[in-house]
């Protein structure tokens, strides 16, 4: 589940990360009183307006901009609420800006120049561990600087047993350069971001950039926050920050109705049931010259019902010219499996007007395939993955 900035930047508070304050507005007006409450605290009439979508580099889009004044800071609220926001990280038609978060201006002067750097927590699936990653190179994009600039990225490897341990909160503040007060609160920062990815069950925490402000503090001036969906039974006060908007509304509705669903960008629909034989079946597909346009586990009580809840999920997809059926009856029979998709494409109709081929292995399933056959549908039977894949082949050349 993924977060916005403020949502990302309460958390951080809340484990003790040192943040830049700011203050939600959904209307040019609230963003006005919003940057007079910052000035009172902070006395800079500055701030900084941000869009708040669940995408990266808004700033490159038009999504983050500074207000000098509160003139300034309304007109670019109004200008930002409401626009179809594009950056590298959304859809080609962008995503709308619903409301944005008034922040106070940390780049203030003082003894000495700001500082930006990267940092990222999250788990190295190579060695099965978490890991701090982090870079002098703050404000750009990770990849172009481990392209160009490789030898400007850091990482940190988190033994679970122990946990972080100081001197490596230490190393880090060291790589980046940094000594005296900065040195300290870094220290501090790191070992207290780390608290917040665990504590909160996160798979990322990217902050980019942490600022070394002037004076030697160091602050989070975004947040990029993945908390993992399996935890959320154990956070409802973080569950409750879930912006259904900003998700794509076939996974929303899949996950009402208890279905696995990831929505893809390819041509055959998957319906299977197993997340093992999913992604075997998604490499079927490819190898049949397709491309998966989803991921979909009906799980192993595969009646008329779900069959027909998992069609009309598949079918809101306008790019899907097929959709592959792989079910392993072992627990569900494949007899009762291949009832329901009889019944659930009776129902549908003339909704349904792709080919649809159905591979059925385990518990009776030589019964499954005659029921198939003899149902006067347009529904292609299939028993080896070869055979399934060659169906898939004619479906969608």
């Amino acid at each position: 589940m993924n977060l916005h900035e403020y949502q990302g930047k309460e958390v951080l508070a809340g484990f003790g990360v040192t943040i830049q304050r700011g203050i939600v507005a959904k209307t040019p007006a609230e963003a006005v009183e919003a940057g007079k409450k910052l000035t009172e605290t902070t006395g800079s009439p500055w701030h900084v307006v941000k869009a708040q979508i669940h995408a990266g580099g808004r700033g490159k889009g038009g999504g983050v901009k500074l207000a000098k004044n509160l003139a300034e800071l309304e007109t670019i609220a109004g200008d930002i609420i409401g626009m179809q926001l594009i950056t590298p990280q959304t859809p080609p038609e962008g995503k709308k800006v619903s409301q944005v978060l008034v922040t106070e201006d940390v780049y203030y002067p003082g003894a000495s120049e700001p500082s930006e750097f990267y940092m990222s927590v999250l788990l190295n699936r190579a060695s099965g561990r978490n890991m701090i990653m982090y870079s002098t190179e703050g404000g750009m994009d990770i990849e172009a600087v481990a392209e160009s600039t490789p030898h400007l990225i850091f990482t940190e490897e988190i033994d679970p047993a122990l946990g972080l341990l100081p001197f490596q909160a230490r190393k880090v503040a060291f790589n980046l350069g940094l000594s005296g007060a900065a040195f300290k609160d870094m220290t501090k920062f790191v070992t207290a971001l780390y608290r917040a990815y665990e504590g909160s069950d996160a798979s990322l925490f990217e902050i980019n950039p942490v600022l070394k402000t002037s004076d030697d503090r160091i602050i989070a001036v975004d947040a990029k926050v993945t908390l993992d969906d399996n935890s959320l039974f154990r956070h409802k006060d973080f569950e409750a920050m879930r912006d259904l908007s900003e998700e794509n509304p076939i996974e929303v509705e899949a996950r009402e109705v208890g279905l696995n669903y990831v929505d893809l960008e390819g041509n055959v629909g998957c319906m299977v049931n197993g997340a093992g034989l999913a992604m075997a079946t998604m490499d079927l597909i490819k190898q049949a010259g397709g491309d998966p346009a989803n991921f979909l586990d009906v799980g192993g009580t595969a009646d008329a019902a779900r069959v027909e809840i998992a069609f009309r999920l598949i079918l809101k997809d306008p790019a899907v010219k097929a959709i592959l059926i792989n079910i392993f009856g072992g627990i569900v029979r494949c007899d009762r499996v291949a009832q329901g998709i009889v019944d659930a494409y009776k129902n549908l109709g003339d909704a349904i007007n792709v080919p649809i081929i159905v591979r059925l292995q385990g518990t009776n399933a030589d019964i499954a395939k005659k029921l198939i056959d003899s149902s006067g549908l347009n529904v292609l039977s299939a028993t080896a993955f070869q055979e399934a894949a060659d169906k898939v082949q004619e479906a969608i050349s």
